[in-house]
C-alpha cells in the first residue's frame, strides 16, 4: 500500500478489513515515516524497491494528502518501472482530486468497496 503518512489511520483500517477472512485481499506495506530527502533516502528507497518487486500490484490510497507524499510519487513510478500494476483506491464513493501524476499514468481509480474485485480481475 502507497499511502500519504497523513492518512495513518485511514490505511490501518483498511489494513484491518484485508485480513477479514473473507476477503481475498492480502497487503504487504512497508511504512515510512523519513522525509523524502533524508539522509536514509536512498536505503529506504532501496528496501522499499525490493519490497514493491516482491508484490503483485501497488494500490494507492487517495486522499487530499496523497498529492503532498513524494513517497507515494515515487512508489508508484517505481512500481510502474518494475512491471507493476498499479490500482488506486478511495473511501467512499467519489474519489478525492487525484495528484497529477495518477492521471498522467492512466492509474485506474476504484472505491474502496470494489478493490477486491478489480484485484481479482488483474
Amino acid at each position: 500500500i502507497s499511502f500519504a503518512y497523513e492518512d495513518i489511520n485511514e490505511v490501518t483500517l483498511l489494513r484491518g478489513q484485508a485480513k477479514n477472512e473473507r476477503s481475498d485481499i492480502d497487503f504487504v506495506d512497508w511504512s515510512v515515516r523519513e522525509p523524502f530527502d533524508s539522509e536514509r533516502a536512498d536505503y529506504i528507497r532501496s528496501k522499499i524497491a525490493e519490497r514493491i518487486n516482491q508484490a503483485s500490484v501497488t494500490v494507492v490510497y487517495l486522499s487530499a494528502d496523497t498529492a503532498k507524499s513524494n513517497w507515494v510519487k515515487w512508489e508508484v513510478e517505481k512500481s510502474i518501472e518494475l512491471g507493476k500494476k498499479v490500482i488506486a483506491t478511495f473511501a467512499g464513493n467519489t474519489a478525492p482530486p487525484p495528484p497529477t501524476f495518477i492521471g498522467t499514468l492512466g492509474i485506474e481509480m476504484i472505491p474502496w468497496k470494489d478493490l477486491g474485485t478489480a484485484l481479482k480481475k488483474i
